[in-house]
């Protein structure tokens, strides 16, 4: 799950989620939301937009004051990545959205990363606006988790000047190669140690049962990243993109994905014909507003590697891994604008190994 705005609802998904008999919990980010208090929403932030360390503390304490949260913290381990809102709203590494002083905004973001170490169950605790984040989580010889942190090394957004971080048509900007610090990996591929994340995904074979590294089972299931597909639209060729998605940033980072996961060129979103090359699950938020999925599914014809869209409603995604397929389901409530809301499976689908791409069941 990701995307928790305190004000926007309750966390009802929570509740249910405590109840799930898990193994363990992914929080994708935006575990806190840093805006001033608005009205006529069913919860409101407490204090001012935080700033400092104690501005961030008290965002997180408030937070930490739901009952549903608590209880899924309480019966399931979490693991956690930020992503913005942690923050501020689409900073991009130490670049805040607005621009201002630099040293000012490292500043902020030690305090909040500080106050987010601090709440968190997290080990490694950060060295003032620098935080060891990303990791590779291995359970057994089944799955590989490579959980990454796509704020802290992020290259400024492109076109900003045009979008401050939202969408917009495109931008010379937007396909170029950016420049990176020598010793900074690049986002998208701060996945953890040893190695940066394409040799790892190229060379892992999952240990066998005695921990050494044993041949390839029939199914190898990663988690790698987040919105990683173009959506094309019609009869626009070039509808908006999020610039601060991979997907709206070919030059930085989405033509290096599908190279990662596998040896072969990368597949093309405008072929209906190019080869299947990951599989990915784009989950809801626990309460944070989305746009309408009627937007996305009008261009569903145009786009045959987008099997589901449902935008409009809350909660999490419970997959469940065995040796030879990854079974997700989307659970979600019918209202999030009071509490005790029941919980139902939207749909369901499965990822079978040696067959490429997901199917409904």
């Amino acid at each position: 799950m990701s995307c928790q705005n305190f004000e926007k609802g309750y966390y009802t998904a929570y509740r249910h989620l405590a109840e799930d008999d898990l193994d363990v919990v992914l929080h994708l980010g935006d575990y806190i939301y840093e805006n001033l208090p608005r009205r006529n929403l069913p919860r409101r932030h407490v204090g001012g937009e935080p700033a400092d360390l104690l501005g961030y503390r008290v965002r997180h304490a408030l937070y930490k004051t739901d009952r549903d949260l608590q209880a899924a913290h309480a019966r399931h381990p979490f693991v956690a990545t930020w992503d913005d809102h942690e923050v501020e709203n689409d900073y991009a590494g130490r670049h805040p959205v607005e621009g201002g002083d630099p040293a000012a905004f490292l500043r902020r973001r030690a305090a909040a990363y500080r106050a987010y170490w601090e709440h968190m169950p997290l080990r490694r605790p950060p060295h003032g606006p620098t935080m060891p984040l990303y990791r590779r989580l291995r359970f057994g010889d089944l799955v590989e988790l490579n959980l990454l942190d796509t704020r802290q090394y992020r290259d400024d957004q492109p076109c900003d000047e045009d979008a401050g971080g939202g969408r917009v048509v495109t931008c010379p900007e937007r396909v170029d190669p950016p420049p990176h610090h020598p010793r900074q990996p690049p986002a998208a591929l701060a996945a953890g140690r040893p190695g940066p994340l394409p040799g790892r995904l190229e060379r892992a074979r999952p240990a066998g049962r005695h921990g050494r590294a044993g041949p390839a089972p029939r199914c190898r299931p990663r988690l790698v990243e987040r919105r990683l597909g173009r959506l094309r639209g019609r009869p626009r060729p070039h509808p908006p993109v999020p610039v601060g998605a991979p997907a709206g940033q070919p030059g930085r980072a989405h033509r290096r994905h599908p190279r990662l996961l596998r040896q072969r060129p990368a597949a093309s979103w405008a072929r209906p014909d190019a080869p299947v090359v990951a599989t990915e699950l784009v989950g809801t938020s626990i309460s944070s507003g989305a746009s309408k999925s009627s937007g996305f599914r009008k261009h569903l014809r145009d786009n045959p590697n987008i099997r589901f869209v449902e935008s409009r409603l809350r909660g999490y995604t419970r997959c469940t891994v065995i040796r030879d397929c990854w079974y997700a389901d989307l659970r979600v409530v019918d209202t999030i604008e009071r509490p005790g809301a029941p919980v139902r499976t939207l749909a369901s689908y499965v990822v079978e190994s040696g067959r490429p791409g997901a199917e409904q069941v």
